[in-house]
């Protein structure tokens, strides 16, 4: 709603990722309430919430899922860092290394960092799982 009246995207988009903090290791859960909230909101902005479905698909390891959510999510909203970054992880996951580093490169039109230097995602799994992909997506060994 706060995107929808113009408030700072900016703003909402840390609403979005604060309310990803809360779903941690719950991403059947996050999944069902952002669908409950496209639903009964279909006509605003959908892109925050695309992209934290793509997110809880990505937690929850169904990378064909998160790759192709957050595909839709990039269409509305292409300047947002956070999905490229959960894209090119997803695809260094799946292997498709080559469509990774293509990621890569359009965010650093984006933003030069990369791989941020924190994140908001509390369970160390996830987030390994996250950080693992962009680095190997970013072509970083570590």
């Amino acid at each position: 709603m706060l995107g929808y009246f113009g408030e700072d995207i900016k703003a909402v988009i840390g609403l979005m990722d604060r309310s990803l903090e809360l779903y941690a290791g719950q991403a059947d859960l996050a999944i069902e309430h952002f669908q409950t909230s496209l639903r009964l909101s279909p006509r605003d902005r959908t892109a925050g919430r695309l992209t934290g479905i793509g997110i809880a698909y990505f937690f929850g390891r169904r990378f064909d899922d998160a790759a192709a959510t957050l595909l839709t999510s990039l269409e509305e909203l292409p300047a947002h860092a956070t999905p490229y970054r959960f894209l090119a992880s997803c695809y260094a996951h799946m292997g498709r290394l080559d469509e990774a580093r293509e990621i890569v490169r359009r965010l650093r039109v984006v933003t030069p960092v990369v791989v941020p230097s924190a994140t908001p995602y509390r369970n160390a799994e996830q987030r390994e799982l996250f950080l693992s992909g962009l680095r190997l997506a970013a072509g970083d060994a570590t």
